[in-house]
């Protein structure tokens, strides 16, 4: 498994990072971090300080009501602007696991797949579709773990749903990654991302 932290350098000024730089939460209290040329001025987004060598899993658990994105982008993504140049899975540079309380969908070079896959509550192991006709309410019944696995040579990118007792593919690209990947986070109003 890697290790990974979040770049406060590059982290757009409403999103607040904890835990080490391992959590990162989209909040109303923008943050006073310094200007930096690597920040993302316009989309709520986050890289990683370390980049993806070789093979690489990691996984996150991610909570909250409003879509979290957790992607891999090469480093050359444009930082300033709100444009598909920088939104993770808008652009050739980047590539994205769209996380809602009820589907994934994934996301490159602004073309998205919707998966025929649902979220599992880490709480009851089930699928979020009962909050549909209002079993739950608490938000902390809604955190979930992805796993990512990363084979840069072989050009492998896999997105996995994880519970206690499963791990399950939620999805898989085949493709030919030409610069050194970093981990990335695109994290909606009150949502969260926590790196495990």
């Amino acid at each position: 498994a890697c290790f990974l932290t979040l770049d406060p350098n590059t982290a757009n000024t409403q999103l607040r990072l904890s835990e080490e730089n391992r959590k990162v939460a989209h909040g109303d209290k923008k943050q006073s971090y310094p200007e930096h040329p690597d920040r993302f001025d316009g989309v709520y987004q986050v890289l990683c300080r370390e980049s993806v060598c070789g093979r690489c899993y990691w996984e996150i658990e991610w909570s909250g009501d409003h879509n979290v994105f957790i992607s891999v982008s090469y480093k050359s993504i444009s930082r300033k602007g709100r444009g598909d140049e920088c939104l993770f899975g808008c652009n050739d540079q980047s590539w994205s696991l769209i996380c809602s309380r009820y589907k994934y969908s994934f996301r490159h070079n602004n073309i998205q797949t919707d998966l025929p896959v649902f979220p599992i509550t880490r709480r009851t192991g089930k699928c979020d579709y009962i909050n549909i006709i209002g079993v739950y309410d608490d938000d902390d019944d809604y955190i979930r773990r992805i796993g990512v696995y990363v084979d840069e040579s072989a050009g492998t990118l896999s997105f996995y749903s994880v519970s206690r007792k499963t791990v399950s593919l939620i999805h898989t690209v085949q493709t030919t990654f030409t610069q050194t990947l970093y981990p990335g986070f695109n994290v909606g109003y009150k949502s969260s991302v926590k790196l495990c």
